[in-house]
Parts: structure tokens; C-alpha cells; sequence
């Protein structure tokens, strides 16, 4: 996009005024998407997002600008501008650029801007209907097919000079049923860092619309939840967003570096039941959350982040590291080049413990099966956590029984991961978008069956 010269001259006039260190983030990027509602097709929309970013540091001060300019005349009024916010001084910097291939483990068979509309459309539908037709008292089905190219560059002062193409592609259904006790929602969104190729191999559509409708099905025909506190079992897959929301991102260095998180200072220290090993993972081909390179330019690393109960690792960006006195993890990452990156997570998740999903169930005397997880809220500060349940069935006897409707999980997650005594052998990933303060990234969450000892659970 920029060539080597250009970087060079670019990041020349960003440490003019004494930075130590200077970036340049580049990106242009295609978002494509197909939406789909009462039967027909909504809308077909592309955009396109394209500038860069040159990002200074001064010890611990940080000053970035943006522009849609990226002429070298546009890069250096940009540079400019953060060098001048940063102070008076004079350059220190000997800059040598060196291209670096960090390689591409995600390969990409079918390029969707290669594909036309129509075969969009056709994948859509197809998912769309399933859900349309799966049961008479679906009342509304909604979809989208979305699929983005992202392309970023990044130069610094250090002499890295690389690039990364980032082609990801997700489908979502939504259905709504009504049996006549009010209108309940099941959804479905899995999405890979492949092409079109992906609902030839990993995404049937079909079965994302059946699994979206038959949620929606059993949820209007269930219960309200009793409330109360108790053992819950919850589901692989998208049941990890509460280790992601709840502790995961209290593992990150923009909390971390500055005292705000409950794991702060606690390394070599057991934060969680010996039973847990979490994990983040940028490195696991064609998945999600997957990165070649993060958004300075780092490799993507699997990092341990709690083996056994003991806490491992940060997840860390450039600056904050400077902070903590520690290297990157290649963990920094951005929405755009308008957003200043910072820590975030790639594929994060619980591994594989040693118990039977089967003995999960059979241990608990009475309690909740949260099988689907949904969205909800935490505090990052103290990491306090309400989530709502997609689909939950009560355990009684050590049986699943029947559906219930309108229940959450309600905790801390420096508590919750304590409380996890049984890890099960099923791990899955489920997709979703993380947002922070550098915008909305995203994320893979994942765990086997897990149970929480005792937890509050709220319903009715």
C-alpha cells in the first residue's frame, strides 16, 4: 500500500521532535454483507475503510493521528501533527526499514469479492428458510452473510516494514417463536477467517437456521427459571464468553499496567481451580479471532495464560509493556486505523480437563444446565458479571429435565474460576465481536462442559 521510502520519510518526521519510537498502521478494507428479512432480500451493502494511523511515544506518553490522506504528503502532514503533540526535542533515530514475511497459516481457497451476489444470496437463503420453515410457530427469521478483506500495513522505527491480509466471513440467523406464552429468541452466528470455501467444509447454512429456530422453538415452550443458589454445568463453545468477559479481559495489559485489574501483581500466583488452564491463541489456523501479525507488527503467539490454576501470562501490547516492563505478546489489536490499539484478546478459552461430560450432569443433585450462553455485563474493575442464559434446562438427579426461560448467571470472575471443579473433554469456539476502547475486534470464545460449584442464578 505505502512503500518502504515513503515509511521511511514518514516515520523521519514523527521523531522529529525527540519520539523514541514511531509507528505507521495503514489498512484498507472491504466489508460486504447480505441481509435478509420477511422473505426477501433487505439490502446489499459494501463499504470501504481505508487510511493509516502514525502512532509516537515519548517514555510513557503516546500521541496518535489519523488521516484518509495516505499520500506521502497526507502521511507526513500526519506525522507531523502527532510529533508536534508530542513536544519539543530533536530526532535520535537511525530508521533502516526491512520487509518481513511473517508467513500466512490461514489459507484462503475462495476470495468472496471473487464470488457473485447471487451465490450470497443462494448460501442466505438457504439458512434463512430452514428457520422459516423448521416450525409453525416461528413468527420472524432475520440473516446477514457478511464477509470483510481487511488489508493492513505496518512500519515503525524499529525497522519493521510487513503487511497481512485478513479475509473473514460469518453468517448469522435469528428466529423469534411464539407458542402463545410470549415471543422467545434463539440465534446462531458462526463465522471462520476463511472464504466463501467455509459452507463447504466447516458452516452448513441449513443447520445454522435449523439451530437458530429449534433454540426459539424450545425457549417459548419453556418455564421461567428458579432463582437461587446452585451447581451449574454450562455448555462448550459460547459458554466461554463468561471466562472472556469475566477474566479474560482483567488479564490484558491496558488493565493490568495501570493497578485496574483484581489479577494485577498476581503472577506465579493460583488465581483459579487447579482444574483450569486458559488460553489465548492467535495462531490456530483459519479460526476467528486468528491474526498472522498483530496490529504493531508482532507475530501472533499461543500464550498459556493460567496452567493448572496458576496464573502464566498477560495478554500485551507494545506500550503498555513498557509500562510492565514486559515484551509483547502479540496481543495488540484495533477496530480500524482510526482507534489507537491496545491488549486484546484472539481465541481465548478453557482447555480440555479430564472429566466426562456425562459425570458433569450426573453430579448434580439439582442445578442448571446453561447449554447456550448469551450476552451481558461486567465491571472491568472488579470483575462482577450478569449473563443471560440462550438456553438452560434444570438438572434434577443427576438428569437434564425440562427447558427454562429468563435465567442469568451472577458472579465475579475472580470467584467463578475458582469455583469450577469439573472440566470436560467437548472444547468448541464460538464467534462473536469483542468492543473495547480500540473498537470492536473479532474474538473466538471457547470451552468444554465446565461446572461451576455454586454460583447465584437468576430468574423467577
Amino acid at each position: 500500500m505505502i512503500s518502504r521510502e515513503i515509511c521511511s520519510r514518514v516515520l523521519q518526521a514523527a521523531v522529529a521532535t525527540g519520539a523514541d519510537y514511531a509507528e505507521i498502521f495503514a489498512e484498507h478494507t472491504t466489508n460486504h454483507a447480505v441481509s435478509m428479512i420477511a422473505n426477501r432480500v433487505e439490502s446489499i451493502n459494501d463499504t470501504v475503510i481505508a487510511g493509516a494511523a502514525v502512532r509516537v511515544y515519548k517514555g510513557l506518553r503516546s500521541v496518535m493521528a489519523s488521516t484518509v490522506d495516505t499520500s506521502e504528503s497526507g502521511l507526513i502532514a500526519c506525522a507531523q501533527k502527532a510529533a508536534e503533540a508530542l513536544g519539543q526535542g530533536s530526532a535520535q533515530i537511525d530508521i533502516v526499514l526491512r520487509e518481513r514475511l511473517f508467513g500466512d497459516i490461514h489459507p484462503v481457497k475462495i476470495v468472496p469479492s471473487s464470488v457473485e451476489n447471487a451465490r450470497k444470496v443462494e448460501i442466505l437463503k438457504e439458512g434463512y428458510f430452514a428457520a422459516k420453515e423448521y416450525h409453525e410457530g416461528i413468527t420472524q427469521v432475520s440473516g446477514n452473510l457478511a464477509d470483510v478483506d481487511h488489508n493492513i500495513l505496518i512500519a515503525n522505527t524499529e525497522g519493521i516494514y510487513t503487511q497481512d491480509r485478513q479475509i473473514r466471513t460469518r453468517i448469522a440467523i435469528s428466529a423469534v417463536a411464539d407458542l402463545g406464552s410470549g415471543t422467545q429468541t434463539g440465534s446462531c452466528s458462526p463465522g471462520r477467517r476463511m472464504g466463501l470455501e467455509v459452507f463447504d467444509s466447516e458452516i452448513c447454512a441449513r443447520d445454522v437456521g435449523i439451530h437458530a429456530a429449534k433454540q426459539a422453538i424450545t425457549m417459548a415452550g419453556a418455564g421461567y427459571c428458579p432463582a437461587g443458589v446452585m451447581p451449574v454445568a454450562i455448555g462448550n463453545g459460547f459458554g466461554g464468553v463468561i471466562f472472556h468477559e469475566a477474566c479474560g479481559h482483567g488479564l490484558e495489559a491496558s488493565s493490568v499496567a495501570y493497578g485496574q485489574s483484581v489479577f494485577a501483581g498476581k503472577l506465579g500466583q493460583q488465581i483459579a481451580n487447579p482444574k483450569v488452564t486458559a488460553i489465548d491463541d492467535g495462531t490456530i489456523p483459519n479460526a476467528w479471532g486468528s491474526i498472522n501479525i498483530d496490529d504493531e507488527g508482532a507475530p501472533a503467539q499461543k500464550n498459556v495464560l493460567i496452567e493448572k490454576g496458576i496464573l502464566k501470562s498477560y495478554m500485551i501490547d507494545k506500550f503498555n509493556g513498557r509500562r510492565m516492563g514486559m515484551a509483547s505478546t502479540g496481543n495488540s489489536r484495533r477496530q480500524s486505523f482510526a482507534y489507537t490499539p491496545t491488549s486484546r484478546m484472539t481465541n481465548t478459552y478453557i482447555a480440555e480437563g479430564e472429566d466426562n461430560n456425562d459425570d458433569i450432569i450426573a453430579s448434580m443433585e439439582y442445578g442448571l444446565y446453561a447449554k447456550e450462553m448469551g450476552g451481558g455485563s461486567v465491571n472491568p474493575l472488579n470483575g462482577e458479571f450478569n449473563f443471560a442464559v440462550n438456553e438452560g434446562y434444570m438438572v434434577r438427579n443427576g438428569k437434564i429435565c425440562e427447558p427454562v426461560r429468563g435465567a442469568s448467571l451472577v458472579g465475579k470472575g475472580s470467584q467463578v474460576i475458582m469455583d469450577i471443579d469439573m472440566v470436560g473433554k467437548n472444547m468448541a469456539m464460538g464467534q462473536g465481536m469483542c468492543g473495547s476502547s480500540s473498537g470492536s475486534v473479532p474474538t473466538n470464545v471457547g470451552q468444554p462442559m465446565i461446572r461451576v460449584s455454586s454460583i447465584t442464578v437468576g430468574g423467577r
